[in-house]
């Protein structure tokens, strides 16, 4: 299902345009991102090109997003360097966006057509972790997938 574009999603597009602008500017960062929180606020990222497979911009801005404590986004968008425009998220992105952050809209098309998609409709054939089979009653129950789990992070001290 397509949602109408807003100003708020323009405005969305032009922050991964100047990022992409400002920051994309070698071979080592070639895509920036944008996303925004429900509350409207905007994190963006760039890639980092590696030869090992560095992160992509949609995980360096939702990875921003994530220090500042924050909880759900809301629409996301990629541009590319070079005035390539807008870039739909790679699959890894796909699977990222939607086991995170699955109510997300994502932009994507022609800078003429510009639309808003669930991530959803991107990744219609979705891989399913075990842990989201075992615990799909809480989808039931809250209308959300239920979040990965992460291994706990030790004490700096440890180190």
């Amino acid at each position: 299902m397509t949602t109408t574009m807003l100003d708020t999603d323009r405005a969305l597009v032009q922050a991964a345009t100047a990022v992409a602008k400002l920051r994309c500017r070698s071979e080592n960062h070639t895509v920036a991102a944008a996303a925004r929180t429900t509350d409207g606020r905007v994190f963006t990222g760039v890639n980092l090109f590696h030869f090992t497979g560095g992160p992509c911009a949609e995980l360096v801005a939702i990875g921003a997003a994530a220090t500042q404590g924050v909880g759900e986004l809301e629409t996301i968008v990629a541009v590319g360097d070079r005035g390539r425009g807008v870039i739909p998220p790679c699959g890894r992105c796909r699977q990222v966006l939607l086991d995170y952050h699955p109510t997300i809209q994502v932009i994507v098309g022609p800078l003429d057509a510009l639309r808003k998609v669930p991530v959803a409709d991107l990744l219609p054939d979705t891989y399913i972790w075990a842990e989201q089979r075992l615990d799909a009653s809480a989808i039931v129950r809250t209308g959300h997938w239920p979040m990965p789990t992460v291994p706990a992070s030790r004490p700096a001290s440890e180190d």
